[in-house]
């Protein structure tokens, strides 16, 4: 969860209003942060925040904390408004870049008077949204620009290796390659681009350089200071609903600081977009689902008042309310999401807790037990457990896999998706069958890592069941995935072996073709006479399409069938 510094003076600069420490500790619960610590540093008190949720990036950083608390103490009521104005600013987009990093938004942001905390606030939220929300700046990098020093209109286009300009904190021009090896940035970003027939280079009118995304800014443009008045904020990534979402968290939190919004045209190929686009968005929940799940009788009025406190505009009509809520938002999905800001707003620790009237005694599911002794084994074998999502995509699943839906490779994947019929995002439009590809996709992440990389995951995959009422069944699953220059089908079996071993069961192995795994290196695990996994060494065309450059071997199994109580 990202943590962060904020300065108690400026907090309360921003709220309006100063607290003691004490009630600072209360109040950091309706940003949904926590306050890890509190230290003096000549002279200012200044507090640690973990923020408790990886969705809501509009509220890591003291503008966004202290909206939240102004609105939820009532100081401010209702839809936050930002006027946005309209500049004479466009920015044309290359076409080439289309395979390296398509998409660029862009917005102006002027009239600032930028203090050290402020400076503090702007870099930290810049960082933290393209490290958490923006996954190390692969799906989010963000470059904000001294605007008086920039002459329009703006060029984000490919750029050869060999062009040069003096990159943020260096005194002389370096090459676009030679910044990949000589700054520190380039070492720790540079495996986004590096394989690119060109580099992505944001330049003015004049040529002169504001950036090379995802890596560094230039120390010309690129050095925002406290005399700086105007900024240039620039969003790059490969997901336009995505970075457009950054982009609005970034300028509505420097026009908490006072700042003017203006508008940039943004000329693509094949269409054009004016961003920052902040119109708000919208929801609907019944408010008898509120009352029944939050269990407080609360009257339609009290829930409108606290959604209001939570920054939503709300109509009520017809036993509903019609919401509309900020466009910095983007964590609103079900009704359930509502419900928390209702309780956050009513106050958690308001809530009278009951003690439920049941003539039974509350233990652990003997199964999830039986999955977490299954973890621990596999960390006794020195993997590394990973966490992935269930949600997923057709060309994950399928498409880099090199297999196609409805075909049967030997009862592995299943044949079919579950999809989502309205998805909110295509990369989030289905939920996964198999997890080898999750880890994968892991892998794909960490390239820049050190190797071997040995990992593991216990995790749920989504089948089709015309018996059951859902039509679908979620079945735990274990999948390893081992990753280093010499890792063979033999290290993989080694594993299995144990883990079978350790449960208590024995097994077979019997050789069949799948495009997912190298030929003759692939094999059905069978347990009774039935096939309950796969094993094998990820075809080099796989591990090409993922970006991984590294031979991986991985087996994925169904725990169901080597359930036993007592186990272990």
């Amino acid at each position: 969860m990202p943590k962060f510094d904020v300065s108690k003076s400026d907090l309360e600069r921003l709220v309006g209003k100063e607290f003691s420490v004490e009630e600072w500790e209360d109040l950091f619960l309706y940003a949904k942060c926590e306050l890890d610590d509190v230290w003096e540093e000549n002279g200012e008190i200044y507090f640690k925040a973990d923020s408790k949720d990886t969705n809501r990036p509009d509220l890591w950083s003291a503008e966004g904390i202290a909206r939240g608390i102004k609105w939820a103490l009532g100081m401010k009521r209702g839809l936050p408004h930002y006027d946005v104005e309209r500049s004479d600013v466009t920015v044309y987009v290359d076409g080439k870049l289309k395979d390296i990093r398509p998409y660029g938004v862009y917005a102006i942001v002027e009239g600032l008077h930028l203090d050290e905390e402020a400076l503090k606030q702007m870099i930290n939220l810049q960082e933290k949204v393209a490290l958490t929300f923006g996954r190390r700046r692969r799906e989010v990098a963000i470059g904000i620009f001294d605007f008086d020093k920039v002459k329009p209109p703006i060029y984000y286009r490919a750029a050869e290796k060999t062009e040069k300009f003096v990159p943020l904190g260096f005194e002389e021009e370096l090459t676009l390659e030679e910044i990949l090896e000589k700054h520190e940035k380039g070492r720790e970003y540079g495996h986004l681009i590096r394989d690119k027939p060109y580099y992505p280079l944001l330049v003015d009118s004049e040529g002169k350089v504001l950036s090379m995304p995802p890596i560094i800014n230039s120390e010309i443009t690129g050095r925002v200071t406290t005399e700086t008045r105007n900024v240039f904020v620039d969003v790059t990534g490969w997901d336009l609903d995505k970075i457009m979402l950054a982009l609005n968290v970034v300028v509505t939190a420097l026009a908490e600081r006072g700042g003017r919004i203006k508008s940039v045209k943004v000329v693509y190929p094949d269409f054009e977009v004016e961003t920052p686009d902040l119109t708000p968005k919208e929801f609907e929940v019944e408010l008898d689902y509120i009352r029944k799940l939050a269990g407080i009788d609360l009257s339609d009025g009290e829930i409108k008042d606290l959604l209001e406190r939570m920054m939503y505009e709300v109509k009520l009509e017809d036993g509903k309310a019609k919401l509309r809520y900020p466009s910095f938002r983007d964590d609103i999905m079900h009704a359930r999401d509502v419900l928390e800001d209702v309780l956050i707003a009513y106050g958690y620790n308001e809530i009278e807790p009951e003690e439920p009237e049941l003539a039974v005694q509350g233990r652990g599911d003997k199964f999830v037990e039986f999955e977490d002794a299954v973890r621990e084994l596999m960390v006794g074998f020195g993997l590394q457990e990973v966490m992935t999502f269930n949600l997923t995509n057709r060309e994950a699943q399928y498409g880099k896999m090199r297999i196609e839906a409805g075909r049967d490779y030997s009862t592995h994947p299943p044949a079919e998706l579950v999809e989502i019929e309205n998805p909110i995002s295509p990369k989030w439009s289905a939920l996964r069958t198999w997890l080898i590809p999750s880890l994968l996709e892991f892998l794909s992440q960490n390239t820049h890592e050190e190797y071997p990389q040995n990992i593991f995951e216990v995790g749920k995959a989504t089948l089709i069941d015309e018996s059951r009422e859902t039509k679908t069944v979620s079945e735990s699953k274990l999948a390893v995935a081992l990753a280093h220059p010499r890792v063979t089908f033999t290290e993989a079996k080694e594993i299995l072996d144990s883990v079978m071993h350790h449960l208590g069961f024995t097994y077979e192995l019997e050789e069949i073709e799948h495009p997912s795994f190298i030929e003759g290196r692939v094999g059905r695990i069978v347990v009774d006479g039935k096939v309950i996994g796969i094993i094998g060494e990820i075809h080099p065309e796989v591990l090409e399409n993922w970006g991984i450059e590294m031979p991986v071997a991985a087996f994925e199994l169904f725990l169901g069938p080597l359930y036993t109580d007592p186990y272990l």
